[in-house]
């Protein structure tokens, strides 16, 4: 399921100044005699990012067009050229002196250069899950044309990938995809409507993108990983299984014909996932505090509250249909999350947007990446009228 390449990986990661970015340096870091950083680019935060080059010393960097002066200067005598982020990508993906890519951008902006990646024959650690929502199928089909191998670094995912990593015999009869509850999982549902931004970037478990977490406040980021799922393990919707259990220590199972059940376990900390997606196949020390069973007490799980976190069943729901409807409701989602964040509307009002684009999208079957673009597009427009018209 994979390829072993020689001792030093040549590594660009995109959206370096995030979460993900910044936890894959952390593991880069730790072993300088095994990597080398080959280019970063972030969206527009230029003071970390000039850190980030004149620690790592990549030969390229990318970031917004407006702000490439502003990065050029920062970093003035360093060996980095400055690309254009917005444009630039897929070539600096493609690149022959690069071995892997780590995709840690938000948004199905990082589907143009998964795709060249893939088509370039790389080895890919991607965090981003919408671009896999948006066009799964095209994605997964580049990878197996040529040759690319893919090695998720969400959790989940990666727990996944683990549990089935050597599996003789792959049958998979279920998937049991874990999720912490996010920090709604005790409120009640009454009080949904009352809620605010600072109370929903509190997540219990993860530190995260403001985005990301409110994703895992509705639940919509776990629907959005059964689609995921879906397309990285080719394991039907309906054959994997979200369960809740906050303790986050199970990052997910799966179970095989027989019954047997795997589950990959470990503390929660991204660099765990992140340094197996990277060292792969090899495993090494992370230098990270062990899981004590003897100071877990108990793991918990429970089925998900459909009616009071609606959005999970309307992801199910548009993975299930397929065609361009994931793409539309990502869209539509992206839109809306902005919306709550900017504090325009309110946090019950994520699902009734993503419900009423999709509900009036009229959906095309095995779209290509020109009709998944314009459903994107068009779902944003018809999220932001809604959006709008809520506020007169």
């Amino acid at each position: 399921m994979g390829k072993a390449f020689g001792a030093r990986k040549k590594v660009v990661i995109l959206g370096s100044t995030g979460s993900i970015g910044m936890n894959t340096l952390k593991v880069i870091e730790r072993f300088p005699d095994r990597f080398e950083v080959v280019g970063l680019t972030a969206w527009n935060n230029v003071e970390i990012l000039a850190r980030q080059v004149k620690r790592f010393r990549p030969r390229f960097v990318a970031v917004r067009r407006d702000k490439r002066e502003q990065l050029t200067q920062a970093i003035s005598g360093g060996r980095a050229r400055v690309f254009d982020v917005e444009n630039d990508l897929e070539e600096l993906v493609s690149r022959t002196d690069v071995t892997t890519v780590v995709i840690g951008m938000s948004s199905s902006a990082a589907l143009r250069p998964f795709l060249a990646a893939a088509r370039a024959g790389k080895i890919i650690a991607p965090a981003n899950k919408e671009a896999l929502v948006a066009a799964g199928h095209l994605i997964m089909a580049v990878v197996k044309k040529y040759g690319a191998t893919v090695i998720p670094v969400d959790s989940e995912q990666s727990a996944i990938f683990q549990c089935l990593d050597g599996a003789a015999d792959r049958r998979v009869q279920r998937v049991h995809l874990t999720a912490s509850g996010g920090p709604l999982l005790h409120w009640p549902t009454r009080q949904l409507k009352q809620v605010q931004v600072e109370q929903i970037l509190a997540h219990p478990r993860w530190k995260m993108g403001a985005k990301i977490t409110v994703d895992s406040a509705t639940l919509m980021n776990k629907g959005f990983e059964v689609i995921e799922a879906r397309w990285l393990f080719d394991v039907p919707i309906p054959d994997i299984e979200v369960v809740i259990h906050p303790q986050a220590i199970i990052h997910s199972m799966v179970e095989f014909v027989d019954g047997a059940v795997l589950a990959q376990l470990g503390i929660t900390d991204m660099r765990l996932p992140i340094q197996y997606a990277l060292s792969y196949p090899q495993r090494w020390s992370t230098g990270l505090q062990p899981l004590r069973f003897g100071t877990i007490g108990k793991l918990d799980f429970s089925p998900p509250d459909y009616k009071k976190f609606p959005c999970l069943g309307l992801a199910l729901s548009a993975g299930e249909q397929g065609g361009t409807l994931p793409a539309v409701l990502n869209a539509a989602n992206e839109a809306a999350v902005k919306a709550f964040l900017e504090r325009r509307m309110r946090f019950v009002d994520i699902y009734s947007v993503g419900e009423a684009v999709v509900s009036r999208h009229r959906k095309r079957n095995n779209p290509s990446l020109e009709e998944v673009l314009a459903a994107e597009v068009w779902a944003r427009i018809k999220a932001e009228e809604w959006i709008c018209k809520q506020q007169l």
